[in-house]
């Protein structure tokens, strides 16, 4: 719903004045736990020497980012630097041929990286979704894409498909699984689309173009076929007014974002603290608070660099990818709440959207929500913790849909017209807080541990009843109408800009 109604800048500043005191006040309560801990014998293997000229240890208790940024750079930097290199080349030799030149590189380095059987399996597995696509039943495609990923989430079939990975490497797992998983939602994605549009016949060639484009092969994001297959076609691509300035400034700001990842590690322990659940019980109410919440915006910040790096790739080859996803400090509400744009557009597109309609009634919503989270649990991996995760968010977005309905009736509904705009503004707010902290107790199960996840609200919720929890709150708050007045302002200009635009 659009926000209309502002706030006076008085009550704005406050709310500006008590977050930001707030923060400080957690961060400062991290740091000195940060220090107190770094010479634990439970924190030994995950905190390590760092940078020598800061003289601190530093949190490499994350695997895939020290192997990222670590023995895996120079490799990456080096595919990735070819891949622009041979694309340029091709675009100005023959741009006809690009996509072709993206097939071909992506090919030999998921080759060269995973050996040629793993390419085989994949190829495999392009062919079957192909054939799939020759029939024209969507559910045939949609049944036998899911199945294919099952057999790379599910003994005894990952096992033996794993095999097919010559030689053994630390990110090995990583690449398996991301290379396998992103392979099949995008030859189901091929399929699905083939058969919306059978008029446009889609070669077995589209798709291995589609599949091995190696910026997005073994991470992400996903673009669906339709909007990949339409921007890699263009014969002569050109580049919009100034598109080279804001893709230097993406990658600028992608490298900016790995050093300051790299400095905090260096002086906040958030991955390792939560693992001593008893060195985590003795935070203060406001620094445990912290943790968890630090917990979510680090892995948005990894998966904004991760997209972030992709994305400035994909825009030089004339591409427009899915954006890194929504900032977890601006979510409130659960139908915003993901972490791959790429992912969340392709399950809206073919489960979401196609069972929910128009997502205002409860039934299909809840049917539309219980398969999408069903397909969701698959691709992470079915386990009791990704079970419970599913559960939560599933029921968080069907929450809203109840509440929602319910202020629709007739007496609520009364009760909030007789507020005024502002005060209706504020008690919504409310609202967006609590949500807000479902949002990150929902997801801490998953990205932490469920035992730091119960400390956590053990702690806020019971313990520090009601100090901590009507802080907490009120803190919460505060962010959230700040979220709302920056969506405010920004749907203000967008539609200031667009009636410019109707004039001239």
């Amino acid at each position: 719903m659009r926000i209309k109604t502002a706030l006076p800048a008085a009550e704005l500043g406050l709310y500006s004045l008590v977050l930001s005191g707030a923060l400080a006040y957690a961060g400062r309560g991290l740091l000195e736990a940060s220090q107190d801990g770094a010479h634990r014998k439970a924190f030994r293997e995950s905190i390590r020497p760092g940078w020598e000229y800061i003289g601190r240890k530093m949190d490499v208790a994350d695997f895939e980012w020290v192997m990222w940024f670590t023995s895996f750079r120079n490799i990456i930097v080096f595919a990735l630097s070819g891949h622009v290199l041979f694309a340029k080349l091709c675009t100005m030799v023959a741009p006809q041929l690009r996509s072709w030149m993206y097939a071909v590189y992506g090919a030999l380095a998921v080759m060269g990286t995973m050996g040629p059987w793993y390419l085989l399996l994949l190829l495999g597995h392009c062919l079957g979704l192909y054939v799939a696509s020759l029939s024209g039943q969507p559910w045939l495609c949609l049944g036998l894409g899911l199945a294919s990923l099952a057999s790379f989430k599910m003994d005894p079939l990952i096992s033996w498909q794993s095999g097919f990975v010559t030689g053994t490497f630390d990110l090995q797992e990583v690449l398996f699984h991301g290379g396998s998983g992103f392979t099949v939602l995008r030859c189901t994605s091929f399929a699905l689309e083939s058969c919306a549009h059978p008029d446009r016949r889609y070669s077995l060639a589209d798709l291995l173009k589609y599949n091995f484009y190696l910026p997005f092969f073994f991470f992400g994001p996903i673009m669906t076929f339709d909007r990949f297959h339409a921007q890699v076609s263009q014969a002569e691509p050109v580049r919009r007014e100034g598109e080279l300035w804001h893709i230097r400034a993406q990658a600028g700001l992608s490298v900016a974002a790995v050093m300051a990842v790299d400095i905090f590690f260096h002086f906040f322990y958030i991955l390792t603290i939560p693992s001593d659940l008893k060195f985590a019980n003795r935070l203060p109410d406001s620094a445990l608070a912290g943790l968890a919440y630090s917990n979510l915006v680090y892995d948005w910040v990894k998966a904004a660099i991760l997209f972030g790096v992709v994305n400035t790739v994909a825009c030089l080859d004339h591409l427009d990818p899915p954006q890194p996803p929504k900032c977890i400090t601006a979510l409130y509400v659960f139908a915003e709440t993901h972490f791959d744009r790429g992912i969340n557009d392709w399950l809206c597109k073919y489960v979401y959207d196609h069972v929910g309609g128009e997502h205002s009634a409860v039934i299909p919503e809840l049917a539309a929500t219980v398969a999408t989270f069903a397909i969701t649990t698959l691709w992470l991996g079915p386990c009791d913790i990704v079970y419970l995760w599913s559960f939560l968010n599933c029921f968080g977005l069907n929450f809203e849909l109840w509440v929602q309905k319910l202020a629709e009736w007739g007496p609520l509904a009364r009760i909030e017209a007789s507020l005024s705009v502002q005060m209706s503004r504020r008690v919504r707010a409310l609202f967006g807080a609590l949500n807000f902290w479902a949002i990150i107790m929902y997801n801490l199960v998953s990205l932490n541990s469920l035992e730091f996840t119960e400390l956590v609200a053990r702690r806020l919720l019971l313990t520090g009843f009601p100090q901590t929890t009507l802080a907490v709150l009120f803190v919460t708050y505060c962010g959230v109408q700040l979220v709302k007045e920056r969506e405010r302002t920004l749907a203000l200009e967008e539609e200031q800009r667009q009636d410019k635009e109707k004039l001239e």
